[in-house]
């Protein structure tokens, strides 16, 4: 899996200032702080998790769509610091995918295929529902029906399905996750490490030097 299938739309906000913000502790004159990255700040940086020497992480924000499968979503979950900004939705729009797309290559396609039987049904419902209102008749069982059908589509929907949301967090975050996520079994996690380690000056969040 390449992270280019996952990560996209990045931007990255205070670097610079983060960095003269680290010198802060040792500065008694503000106007003389610039924002060069030397070797303190990289030691900074690379203090071990937990410390809070690495604290001026904290101020180097990240931005990005960020598409995962709902397995790794509920994973993502347990970081505080990672940021839902918005999403698209199961609950709203799960009757509304392609879902020959939606999921990966692992999800068994009997599963798809029920799926796809299953959401066709309630479409179909609904079609019926549409076409009784304007013939005014009373559509509560239909209603009802089609209600039990989402439901059952929404607690059988596979983990394998894909959703991408909008997402904010930060070097700090990152630094975590990098050190938790880069050997998991989840080609996403991995996949996900791998873009981190592109990011401006990476090294702060992988701890490895540049070559």
């Amino acid at each position: 899996m390449n992270y280019e299938e996952l990560v996209s739309n990045v931007q990255i906000y205070g670097f610079d200032e983060s960095v003269k913000g680290s010198k802060y502790p040792m500065a008694t004159d503000l106007e003389q702080v610039s924002d060069e990255v030397t070797d303190t700040t990289r030691k900074l940086a690379k203090a071990v998790i937990g410390s809070g020497h690495d604290n001026f992480l904290n101020g180097v924000i990240v931005q990005f769509d960020l598409t995962f499968t709902n397995k790794a979503w509920v994973e993502a979950e347990r970081y505080h610091f990672l940021d839902f900004v918005s999403s698209q939705s199961t609950m709203h729009r799960i009757t509304k995918f392609d879902l020959d797309q939606a999921y990966i290559s692992y999800v068994d396609p009997r599963i798809v295929a029920i799926m796809k039987e299953k959401t066709k049904a309630y479409n179909d419902l609904q079609d019926d529902i549409k076409r009784l209102l304007s013939e005014e008749k009373d559509v509560t069982t239909l209603r009802n029906l089609a209600n039990e059908q989402y439901l059952e589509i929404l607690y059988s929907n596979p983990c394998g399905f894909r959703l991408t949301a909008r997402m904010t967090t930060n070097y700090r975050q990152l630094k975590t996750i990098y050190q938790q996520r880069r050997t998991h079994r989840l080609p996403e996690w991995r996949a996900f490490c791998e873009w981190i380690e592109t990011l401006p000056h990476a090294e702060f969040i992988t701890g490895n030097d540049k070559d």
